[in-house]
């Protein structure tokens, strides 16, 4: 027999006592995972792309509205270079003008000091405005470019473009300021030179007063300048080029007239020029050129006296007379001044076109007798010894016409 209470061999077999339940020595069962995990990581991913859209959405919009903003601010800009690149446009323009007329050199109307150094001081006023906009008008406005695809570039593309928009509309400030300042330096520029040629516009008359021995076509040429010069409101090339031509025709003016008094000189030019004065008192108005030779219209020897006036129907009237100089070897002898008064009848006909028949030869010499008649100068050399005493309806007529 043996003892209960000792163990079987090995290989043999213990049978509990309970066959039911659990053994209180036994693991409890694992928990069921899988599906668990599997639900949480589709949640999960269904975050994350929430979280990305959104954020893409987010970006996405406030880039569009950075976009309107900085589109905004870059179209004012353009509106104000726009402006600025006009009136400095306009300033260079007048610039170069001044500049020019300034750069003139032995003028023959002088100016006064005061006005040249007024239209020199608006030109390096002017040259400082063009500089401060040439610079403004270097900077580019940066183009918006293609809308990035990803948030994170959407961003960067915002931010760049809010720094954009902050320079753009400083630049727009800077050149509406600018723009302003432009336009004063050109107002100033041109009220200066504008005044500068207007007063050697004005100054011509008495310029030509005081070279009255000058030709016709210079004279014409002079008053023709003039009158450009003192119609100027505006400073450009074409001022420039007035002021020249001005500058140019006075030259001519001393020039011509030179050149007639040499023409002149001798023992007889202080009586030719004396001459030449009063008969210009005589047609106040007419432009008279003379010319002075021994012999004209076949006289001049012998104690004879000759003349012969060619006239032109224009504007401004003007006449040139031909006088041989034994009219100045008389001088001032009645039949002198009787003589030259029936050349300056002819040559006053340019002021009273119509008060007579000017198509037949005969007519012509009765209305040059008649006004030197109605004018007082009675000897024969009048015209009434070469052509006879003049119709009284001649006279009359003649009479209106001074």
């Amino acid at each position: 027999m043996r003892d209960a209470n000792v163990l079987p061999p090995s290989g043999g077999h213990h049978i509990a006592a309970r066959f039911s339940g659990t053994s209180p020595l036994a693991s409890p069962p694992g928990p069921r995972r899988g599906r668990r995990t599997l639900i949480s990581g589709i949640f999960g991913g269904v975050g994350l792309i929430a979280v990305v859209a959104i954020t893409q959405t987010v970006a996405s919009l406030g880039y569009d509205s950075a976009v309107t903003d900085y589109r905004a601010a870059s179209a004012g800009a353009s509106e104000s270079q726009t402006q600025l690149r006009a009136e400095n446009e306009d300033l260079v323009d007048a610039s170069d003008a001044a500049e020019a007329i300034i750069a003139v050199e032995n003028e023959a109307i002088p100016v006064a000091a005061t006005q040249e150094e007024a239209t020199s001081t608006a030109a390096g006023v002017a040259g400082e405005a063009t500089a401060a906009a040439d610079d403004l008008l270097g900077v580019d406005i940066p183009p918006v470019g293609d809308k990035p695809d990803w948030f994170w570039e959407l961003f960067g593309a915002t931010a760049q473009l809010d720094r954009h928009q902050a320079e753009v509309t400083r630049l727009s400030d800077a050149m509406d300021l600018a723009a302003v300042d432009t336009a004063e330096a050109f107002r100033g520029l041109t009220e200066s030179t504008t005044s500068l040629l207007v007063s050697a516009g004005e100054s011509a008359a008495g310029f030509e007063a005081a070279h009255v021995s000058a030709r016709n076509e210079a004279i014409i040429a002079l008053r023709e300048a003039a009158a450009d010069a003192t119609a100027t409101t505006s400073i450009d090339e074409g001022a420039a080029e007035t002021y020249s031509a001005l500058q140019d025709a006075a030259h001519q003016v001393i020039a011509t007239e030179r050149a007639e008094l040499d023409e002149k000189a001798g023992p007889l030019l202080a009586q030719r020029l004396e001459i030449e004065e009063f008969a210009r008192s005589l047609a106040p108005g007419v432009l008279l050129e003379f010319d002075w030779a021994p012999m004209v219209n076949g006289a001049g020897g012998n104690g004879s006296m000759g003349g012969y006036t060619t006239w032109w129907w224009d504007d401004p009237g003007r006449a040139t007379i031909e006088l041989s100089n034994s009219v100045a070897e008389q001088w001032p002898a009645d039949r002198s001044k009787a003589l030259v008064a029936h050349e300056v009848g002819h040559a006053i006909s340019v002021k009273c076109e119509g008060m007579y028949d000017a198509s037949t030869q005969d007519s012509i010499e009765n209305w040059a007798t008649a006004w030197a008649i109605g004018m007082g100068f009675t000897d024969d050399a009048n015209g009434v010894w070469a052509y006879g005493y003049p119709p009284q309806n001649y006279i009359d007529a003649a009479a209106g016409c001074r």
